[in-house]
C-alpha cells in the first residue's frame, strides 16, 4: 500500500462531472502481416505488463470522509478484460471518424474502483491500418513517467521477443479503521509541515523580489502584493522583476464553463520544416512551436471577430524531475505561464517574442520554486484542495483565469518503435481540458514528423479541424517570411 502524493491526488480532486484527469496517447499502425491480429497482440503485451509495471495493477482506495490523501493498492480483482476494449470504423475510415472516436473516448470519466488506465484498439482505417488509443489518469503517471510506460509498451525492432510475464498478488483492501489509523498519524504532523511550507513559499516570493529580511515584509506587504501582481509599481527595465501571472487572462471563446462534450483534431508537419525555421530565426524548437500556435490562434480569433488587444496566456507544463527519484511511478510536474504574442501581425516578430517570453516563464521558477509548490499540495486537506478546485470550476463561467489554454510540447523517439512486430505510423497526444481553459495544444515528435494533437470543448470550439489546419498554414507563413 502506497499513498498518493498531494500532487498526484490533485488530479483526481480536479475532477467534476464535466472536467476529467486522465491524458492519453494514439499510436497509429502498419500491419506486420495480413493476418496480424492487433487485439490479440495487446492482450498478450498488457496481459505481460501488469506484473512488470506498477501503475497497470493499482488502483485507488479511498480514506474515510476525505481526511488524507488516498492510497494505491494492488487490485486483487483485477480483470484484464475490462481494460481492453476493441471497435471497428465503418468504412471510410478515415482520419476524421478516428477523432471523433477519440473525442467521445476522452470525454467519459474513469472507473476509480479499478486500476486507471484504458487501451482501445481501433480497427477498419484506410490502408488497413489499425489504432491504439491508451488512456491513463495522471494522478497515476506524469509524462516521464508515461515515456517510461510507452518505452515498455514499444520496441526498437520488429522482431524484440515478447516479455515475460512476471507473478504478482493482489492486496488486501484495508479496512475503514486502519484507514483511519494511519490518518490520525498523518494528521498529527500535518500542520508542522504545512507550516515549513507555507512559510518556506514566502521566504522564496520574498527573495526573488529583493526583500532582505522577513521583518521588513510587514510595512512593505502592500508593494510587495502590488509588486507580485505586476500592477502599481513603476521600475526601469534594470529594476524590472520576474512577476507570477495573478491578473486575468484575455477573455477567449475557449475560456468558459465546459460540458463533458470534446473535439479532437491533429494535423503534422515535417520536423526538418520545424528545425529550419528554428535555424533561420535564432530561436528554439519550442519557441517556433508557440509562435505557430499564437500565430494559428491570433487568425482563428480574428475569423471569429474575438480577438483581444492584449496577448493570450498560455500554461506550459515542465518536468521537475532531477533523475535521482526512487520511484518513476509518481508525479514530478509542475508548469510556467507564457505569454502568446497574438496581438502582434508579424510572423517573424512573434517568434522573437515568445523567445522572450519563454525565457521569462522560466525565471518564475526563481520566485515560487516547484518543490515548494509540491510540499503544499502535500498538506493540504483533500476536502479544502477539492473544494477549492470545484470553487474554480463553478466560477470559470464568471470571472477568467491567469491563463487560457495549455500548450504543451513533447520530444519524442527519432528511430521506429514496434509494438508486437507492428510498425509505429505516427503517435499523436491527447490531453486535458477543464472549466475556464477548453483547449488544449498538446505537440509530439516521432521519427522525422511533429504531430499537433488539439483537444478542446466540444460546444466551445467546436470548429477545431479548422483550428488545427491553421496551424499548418502559419508553418506555411513562416517559411515564406524566411525564404523572402
Amino acid at each position: 500500500m502506497k499513498q498518493l502524493s498531494g500532487l498526484d491526488a490533485s488530479f483526481l480532486y480536479m475532477e467534476t462531472p464535466t472536467t476529467f484527469g486522465h491524458v492519453s496517447g494514439l499510436g497509429i499502425y502498419e500491419r506486420p502481416t495480413p493476418d496480424f491480429d492487433p487485439l490479440q497482440a495487446v492482450h498478450q503485451r498488457f496481459g505481460a505488463l501488469v506484473g512488470l509495471a506498477e501503475p497497470m495493477r493499482r488502483k485507488l482506495v479511498e480514506v474515510p470522509f476525505q481526511l488524507d490523501h488516498p492510497y494505491w493498492i494492488d487490485d486483487d480483482d483485477f480483470d484484464l478484460d475490462f481494460h481492453i476494449r476493441h471497435l471497428t470504423l465503418i468504412p471510410p475510415g478515415d482520419i476524421e471518424q478516428l477523432a471523433d472516436e477519440v473525442a467521445d473516448i476522452v470525454g467519459r470519466p474513469m472507473d476509480r474502483s479499478r486500476p486507471l488506465w484504458e487501451v482501445y484498439v481501433i480497427e477498419g482505417l484506410a490502408d488497413d491500418r489499425w489504432a491504439m488509443l491508451t488512456k491513463t489518469h495522471h494522478a497515476t503517471i506524469d509524462g516521464a513517467a508515461g515515456v517510461i510506460l510507452l518505452s515498455m509498451l514499444l520496441d526498437t525492432a520488429a522482431d524484440t521477443p515478447e516479455p515475460e510475464a512476471r507473478e504478482w498478488r493482489g492486496e488486501k483492501p484495508p479496512s475503514q479503521g486502519e484507514l483511519l489509523q494511519q490518518t490520525m498519524r498523518h494528521l498529527a504532523l500535518n500542520p508542522v509541515k504545512g507550516m515549513r511550507a507555507q512559510l518556506r513559499l514566502v521566504r522564496n516570493v520574498a527573495g526573488a523580489l529583493g526583500l532582505t529580511s522577513m521583518s521588513r515584509m510587514a510595512s512593505q506587504a502592500r508593494d510587495l502584493i502590488k509588486s507580485v501582481a505586476g500592477v502599481g509599481t513603476q521600475q526601469t527595465d534594470n529594476e524590472r522583476r520576474i512577476q507570477l501571472p495573478l491578473t486575468p487572462a484575455p477573455n477567449t471563446p475557449w475560456n468558459k464553463s465546459i460540458t463533458a462534450r470534446r473535439s479532437f483534431a491533429m494535423r503534422g508537419t515535417s520536423l526538418e520544416t520545424i528545425k529550419a525555421l528554428k535555424n533561420a530565426t535564432g530561436g528554439t524548437v519550442n519557441d517556433v512551436v508557440m509562435a505557430i500556435c499564437a500565430g494559428a490562434l491570433r487568425q482563428y480569433l480574428i475569423e471569429h471577430d474575438a480577438l483581444p488587444d492584449k496577448p493570450l496566456r498560455a500554461m506550459v507544463p515542465v518536468s521537475i524531475r532531477t533523475g535521482t527519484e526512487t520511484d518513476p511511478w509518481t508525479n514530478k510536474v509542475s508548469s510556467i505561464v507564457a505569454e502568446l504574442p497574438t496581438n502582434c501581425a508579424d510572423p517573424l516578430e512573434r517568434v522573437a517574442l515568445c523567445r522572450d517570453a519563454m525565457a521569462a516563464a522560466k525565471h518564475q521558477f526563481d520566485l515560487v520554486p516547484a518543490d515548494t509548490l509540491s510540499d503544499v499540495a502535500q498538506t493540504a486537506s483533500p476536502v479544502v484542495a477539492t473544494a477549492a478546485l470545484r470553487l474554480v470550476s463553478r466560477m470559470a463561467g464568471r470571472i477568467n483565469l491567469p491563463t487560457n489554454l495549455t500548450i504543451s510540447n513533447v520530444p519524442g523517439p527519432r528511430q521506429p518503435l514496434y509494438f508486437a512486430g507492428a510498425r509505429m505510423e505516427s503517435y499523436i497526444p491527447v490531453s486535458i481540458v477543464a472549466d475556464g481553459m477548453g483547449l488544449n495544444i498538446t505537440v509530439h515528435s516521432y521519427l522525422d514528423r511533429l504531430e499537433f494533437g488539439i483537444v478542446a470543448a466540444g460546444e466551445l470550439v467546436p470548429d477545431v479541424w479548422h483550428l488545427a489546419d491553421l496551424h499548418i498554414e502559419e508553418i506555411d507563413n513562416l517559411m515564406r517570411e524566411i525564404q523572402q
